[in-house]
């Protein structure tokens, strides 16, 4: 059955059975097995997203009608920092990357563990402790900042904005030590046989996601320590009044905030790459063109930070560059997705809830990188910025893709995860909720920001009150969806009828060992003698 490596697992104890040195929740939480690192990463972010969409749907519910419905001006402001702040920084930045990426890489390069699985085990504690911390700060008084955490603002406001950054600086080394991780596990502990152009995409996109967060996440993390400083020393480094410069903050913290953009979306797009080819039967089409895009977007991602601040004074020179940049990097995205659509192009298509997914990340990324290109440009974005048009957009890309590339990812490595298999129709009405409510809400609200509607705020005008109707209504849908699948998920871990090894004909290393995958994943390092992708005849389970 291997397509591409001589693969040999024998191994009867699975990592869902194994208890080492310690029983029950201890053999989990002091575990370094890069599977167990990764569910429990799962099952962390997972919790937090319940709980960030159920503040996302009290905000909608407060716009039902103008003036107060369910809560005070200065709650609606702590509820949308909070909301903004669970969903950036503990769940889509760690994301794909700290799930997926560490239970697959290994797996998908034909090693045993990541590099440093110590170091991997204290990038949880971290993420576990930045939560902790993220949590005390709700219940000392939450920032009402927004998770921007703009000055003169947030170092002026009687609200615990101090711990509220101290957590995202903590989460911040979680994230730079899970790249340090990925860059020398790429690098060292790669199967035989497999070369740079033998790797599956997601490793690819892993890569480079973890290059980014070596490289730009220290720049977010002293910019948020000086904020403390400010805050408790009254050292003058942004504040006006106390001789900074407010703008100096918006450059450091978007140096950061939009390559961020690329490390919360680039595995997602990895986990597409890797969807489509399993569904339509057939190598991926331009291998090389998206492995190297991937690399294009991290690199020309670094640069483009400028366009958030075209209506902040910056000179006509440096946002005709950020312009034009801007523009730049949608050229390795357009490649990505030709080359999707390519490969779907008379392929022998299995239409699955993973690929489902994965057409729904195309559609929704699309619009979202359409709206990014109106964005970038200047006498556009000077109208629209800090807007609700703003807001569409980015969850137009940030969850329209990245998190429905994640469900994607759920439904497709499920079977691989646990062996066991979800129920279809099920998933099938969740995705149809989902997909119905997610565009009822979001394309809404771009209208309503294209009409003037402002962002942040807590009441609006009458011109805007269907829009906000319908935007509730459809998250309703949403939610009701988002919920549905989560149900589904879970029942399926546990009831789930029993998956085949590779229920879906894959070709890549992970559908090669049992399911679960053996605690040290192969008995022996596999040694890789073809592409990932390079299909022959493989029987599927029906």
């Amino acid at each position: 059955m291997a397509s591409h490596a001589i693969v040999e697992t024998t191994h009867e104890e699975n990592y869902l059975q194994y208890k080492g040195r310690h029983g029950g929740l201890w053999s989990w939480i002091f575990s370094t097995d890069h599977k167990r690192i990764g569910i429990l990463y799962m099952i962390g972010m997972f919790a937090f997203f319940v709980v960030a969409i159920t503040l996302g749907l009290l905000m909608r519910l407060e716009q039902l009608t103008m003036g107060p419905t369910i809560m005070e001006p200065s709650t609606y402001n702590k509820v949308f920092t909070l909301h903004g702040v669970i969903m950036i920084f503990l769940f889509i930045v760690p994301g794909i990357t700290a799930t997926f990426g560490n239970f697959f890489l290994p797996i998908h390069i034909g090693a045993k563990d990541v590099a440093f699985p110590r170091l991997n085990l204290f990038s949880w504690w971290l993420y576990v402790i930045g939560a902790a911390t993220a949590l005390i700060a709700v219940f000392t008084g939450m920032a009402d900042t927004g998770w921007t955490f703009y000055v003169p603002y947030s170092v002026r406001t009687g609200t615990n904005v101090t711990l509220a950054v101290l957590a995202a600086f903590i989460l911040g080394f979680s994230s730079i030590l899970t790249g340090l991780n990925f860059v020398t596990t790429v690098h060292r502990m790669r199967a035989p046989g497999m070369g740079w152009f033998r790797m599956p995409l997601f490793v690819w996109s892993l890569y480079a996601t973890a290059w980014i967060q070596v490289l730009a996440t220290p720049v977010v993390g002293i910019t948020l320590l000086l904020i403390i400083l400010e805050r408790t020393l009254g050292i003058g480094i942004f504040d006006p009044a106390l001789g900074g410069d407010p703008i100096l903050y918006q450059h450091l913290f978007w140096i950061y905030s939009h390559p961020a953009v690329y490390l919360m979306v680039l595995p997602g797009m990895g986990v597409v790459s890797e969807i489509i080819p399993t569904f339509a039967r057939r190598n991926i089409f331009g291998y090389k063109a998206i492995a190297y895009s991937s690399v294009g977007i991290a690199l020309v991602g670094t640069l483009v930070w400028g366009h958030h601040m075209y209506t902040s004074g910056q000179s006509y020179t440096a946002a005709v560059v950020f312009s034009f940049l801007t523009f730049l990097v949608a050229i390795p995205t357009a490649i990505k997705v030709f080359n999707w659509v390519a490969t779907l192009y008379k392929g022998s298509i299995r239409v699955e809830l993973p690929l489902l997914y994965a057409m729904a990340f195309i559609f929704h990324f699309s619009i979202g990188g359409f709206t990014g290109l109106m964005n970038a440009a200047i006498s556009v974005d000077v109208h629209i910025h800090d807007t609700y048009f703003v807001v569409g957009h980015f969850h137009y890309t940030m969850f329209g893709g990245t998190v429905f590339a994640m469900f994607g990812a759920l439904y497709y490595w499920l079977p691989k995860m646990f062996g066991r298999m979800y129920s279809q129709k099920i998933g099938i009405t969740a995705f149809v909720l989902q997909v119905i409510g997610f565009n009822m809400l979001y394309f809404t609200m771009m209208i309503m920001g294209y009409m003037g509607m402002p962002r942040r705020y807590y009441d609006h005008l009458p011109q805007f009150h269907e829009g906000h109707i319908i935007a509730t209504v459809g998250s309703w849908f949403l939610v009701a969806g988002l919920f549905l699948m989560i149900g589904n998920l879970v029942w399926s871990v546990f009831k789930g009828v029993k998956a085949e090894d590779n229920p879906w004909g894959g070709t890549t290393l992970e559908w090669q060992i049992p399911s679960p995958p053996p605690l040290e994943n192969f008995d022996k390092i596999p040694q890789v003698d073809r592409g990932p992708y390079e299909h022959i005849p493989v029987e599927v389970s029906k």
